[in-house]
């Protein structure tokens, strides 16, 4: 009996160290794996973000990448169209440059029928009432001529650069082409422009009387046929002077 009373303590002591034994171990067991799990889901949120925050930027890319594209594309057909557009002008150039050449072929056989002469301010492409009188008057001899073309020759005196000279000479030719195309009813494909700048003065630039006489444009009726005789026996080529 007193070996029993003695016995179940004994055993109690012994289940409780035991108990005791088998939480310390499990906790010292799990506490490594817990705090791996904890590890490795701050990994998976981290991974998640990067893969979030890659995607996001990979999104941005793809739309930048397309609107550059979109951009490319519209550039690509605005210089289409440039092309298109410069390929029809030098078509109209080829075609007038075919009607001229066809017309001038036989050049060696024209004559001069009128000469005129029109002025300009310094620096001015705009023609004076004295220089559209002068091109009426040019353009009436024409009359009823089916065989001839119209020469205009542009210059510029010795003032500013050879280049401006040289653009001033060509618009100032211009200026007088329109006026006889709209207001004398001369077809295109009969005229022939050419401009001089200051390369040919008519006289040398050596005072204000001589330049402003360089700021001319020299207009020229020719025909290849008699038609022309009596007109230019009938009216002499006008000359304006500023």
């Amino acid at each position: 009996m007193i070996r029993s009373l003695i016995a179940l303590p004994l055993a109690m002591g012994l289940v409780f160290a035991a108990g005791c034994t088998s939480k310390k171990y499990v906790r010292n067991e799990t506490t490594p794996v817990i705090n791996k799990t904890n590890e490795l889901d701050a990994m998976t949120r981290d991974t998640t973000n990067t893969i979030k925050d890659v995607d996001k930027r990979s999104q941005q890319g793809i739309q930048a990448a397309d609107a550059k594209a979109g951009q490319a594309d519209q550039k690509a057909q605005s210089a289409a169209q440039a092309a298109a557009q410069a390929e029809n002008s030098a078509n109209q150039v080829n075609g007038r440059a075919d009607q001229l050449q066809t017309s001038v072929a036989n050049l060696d056989n024209y004559k001069p029928v009128v000469d005129s002469e029109v002025h300009f301010a310094f620096n001015s492409d705009q023609l004076s009432r004295k220089a559209k009188e002068a091109l009426d008057q040019l353009a009436s001899s024409i009359g009823s001529m089916q065989h001839f073309i119209v020469t205009v020759e542009g210059g510029a005196d010795s003032v500013g650069s050879e280049d401006y000279n040289y653009d001033l000479s060509h618009r100032r030719a211009e200026a007088v082409i329109q006026y006889l195309e709209q207001k004398a009813n001369i077809p295109a494909y009969r005229i022939y422009v050419i401009g001089l700048g200051k390369d040919h003065p008519a006289v040398p630039n050596t005072n204000a009387a001589n330049r402003a006489k360089n700021r001319r444009v020299e207009v020229r009726l020719m025909t290849n046929r008699d038609e022309g005789t009596t007109a230019a026996n009938q009216q002499p080529g006008p000359t304006q002077h500023p």
